[in-house]
């Protein structure tokens, strides 16, 4: 394999900034990454804040109990009860066969940042990937795209979920998925690699019961020799370990709120939009009712937390008792995950997306108002796949790559076929259809004068001799597409490749789809890669 680095613009103003490290986006986070020390203060940091280790330690460790053994990931373990270990964390939704792309791509960014920060620092440093299996948004995580007819599709599994249930609590029938899954292998087509990687999601499949749980067994089989510890943010003795700082949550709710929407203004007046949609009265945190999980504002005249939608009120004493007595019925919003994952983890680094640089800044004075900096923030390792064929098309069309990576061949394959197409066949046309309507624009005057009963055939007919003019119009163009078909499917490849329905290929393309091509080694093969975490958009030659 070979690694290209090109720059391209981040996807918003915000995160170009934080990659370049200037303010005024800078004076929203605790640690720059500018500066060379910025991880060992952070280390030295953390050596004065107290974490239940052990319980975590033994929180993880049941939570992994049910996947295969892995001796990596023991150590993980044990190297988290060390007092002077810290994690390199990161997290996503649980998407089906692990979602996009950059899902795998943030995973190897928390793995490489924790093995060589444990060597400069000489500090045990844990990679941890952080489920959000409390979220409540199906449609996000039930697909994967697959390519059909020269055109990316949206392969969606087919089970209906009717209740705002946590995917975490989301079981599926093991028909329908073994179903969805092998439909989604055949549209990948068939390999020297496919049974032997079919048979096994198939297996992880069946041995699973949730969404969750399907995705992390995918996960753990693709990385547990990398010492990747995993955690569902939706599991239940997690919730109880939370409890404490739910607490403090509840407790300092309309504050938080308002330490968000004092960091938005902020950020407003820098020409920044805000990235999470924050109301006054917003609670932020959830609270699972009658099966469906209920966002919850706050009422500061009477001191209590309700949704007027699901018809709940609860004083704040009524909440602290449901929490003592249920902690599981309680989640975090995109407020307050990021407060919780910092109170239980004993964080080196937070590996983010742009859209999560952006938002984490808005959290600064939130952070503060806990009691706790924000981790140093770094940013996840953006990477494009390029296969062979692939280049190829690109020499042969003569498309500059960081073009393509940027913009798509939309421009380009246009241009194409307008130096090909028959320009004076479609004038004649034109000219044709222009004599046609005057002439039947007469026979219908005369029509009304005449003969009304004819109108209808007049119109009619009429109709039918555009409609055989357009007919022809499209025939020579396909005549003429056939004859130029070589070229406008490479166009056509080159966007789906790496460019997909004008999107980066890692939030479209899955990884299942190139380790059936190439095999399980893919995921050694890119780990294998030592990344540059410089900002800058990572190609990787196959």
């Amino acid at each position: 394999m070979e690694l290209e680095s090109i720059s391209l613009p981040a996807i918003n103003r915000f995160a170009s900034l934080y990659l370049e490290q200037k303010p005024p986006v800078t004076d929203f986070f605790h640690y720059h990454l500018s500066d060379e020390q910025a991880y060992k203060k952070r280390a030295v940091d953390l050596q004065g804040r107290t974490y239940k280790r052990e319980a975590l330690a033994a929180c993880i460790e049941e939570y992994m109990e049910p996947f295969p053994y892995s001796k990596e990931v023991s150590a993980s373990i044990e190297k988290l009860k060390d007092e002077r270990s810290a994690v390199v964390i990161g997290g996503q939704q649980a998407g089906l066969l692990t979602g996009p792309l950059y899902t795998i791509y943030k995973i190897i960014s928390i793995v490489q940042l924790a093995e060589r920060k444990e060597k400069e620092l000489n500090i045990p440093v844990v990679p941890v990937f952080w489920i959000a299996g409390e979220d409540h948004d199906f449609q996000e995580v039930n697909h994967v795209y697959i390519e059909s007819e020269s055109a990316m599709k949206k392969a969606a599994y087919p089970e209906r979920i009717l209740e705002k249930k946590m995917v975490s609590d989301i079981e599926y029938d093991q028909k329908q998925m073994a179903s969805w899954i092998h439909k989604v292998f055949t549209a990948f087509g068939e390999t020297e690699h496919t049974n032997d990687l079919l048979r096994s999601v198939l297996k992880e499949a069946e041995r699973a019961k949730t969404m969750t749980e399907f995705f992390a067994r995918l996960i753990h089989s693709l990385f547990n020799k990398y010492g990747l510890l995993l955690i569902d943010a939706a599991y239940p003795t997690l919730r109880k370990l939370e409890q404490p700082f739910f607490k403090q949550l509840i407790e300092e709710a309309p504050d938080i709120t308002e330490d968000v929407l004092k960091a938005q203004r902020e950020l407003a007046g820098f020409d920044f939009q805000r990235t999470i949609d924050l109301a006054d009265s917003a609670a932020n945190l959830f609270v699972y009712e009658q099966g469906n999980r209920v966002l919850l504002d706050y009422d500061r005249e009477t001191d209590a937390f309700l949704s007027k939608s699901a018809g709940i009120r609860y004083s704040r004493a009524e909440l602290l008792d449901l929490l003592e007595e249920a902690p599981e019925r309680f989640s975090n919003n995109v407020v307050t995950r990021p407060l919780m994952q910092e109170w239980l983890f004993p964080t080196l680094a937070f590996i983010a997306g742009p859209g999560e640089i952006a938002y984490w800044a808005e959290l600064k004075y939130a952070f503060e108002r806990m009691g706790m900096d924000m981790p140093p923030i770094a940013a996840r390792l953006n990477v494009t796949l390029l296969e062979r064929n692939i280049e190829r098309d690109l020499q042969d069309l003569g498309i500059p790559l960081d073009s393509v990576l940027y913009k798509g061949v939309a421009a380009e394959k246009e241009e194409f076929w307008n130096s090909v197409k028959d320009d004076h066949f479609h004038e004649m046309i034109e000219r044709v259809q222009q004599s046609l309507m005057t002439q039947y624009e007469e026979i219908e005057q005369y029509a009304h004068q005449f003969h009304k009963g004819a109108i209808p055939i007049v119109l009619k007919n009429r109709n039918f001799h555009l409609e055989q003019l357009q007919f022809l119009a499209r025939k020579t163009d396909e005549i003429i597409g056939e004859k130029h078909a070589a070229v406008l499917r490479k166009y056509s490849r080159l966007q789906n490749a790496l460019r997909p329905e004008n999107a980066p290929q890692e939030r479209m393309r899955n990884v299942y789809e190139y380790l059936n091509k190439y095999g399980t080694n893919l995921v050694s093969s890119l780990m294998d890669i030592d990344y540059p975490f410089n900002g800058q958009h990572h190609v990787v030659k196959l």
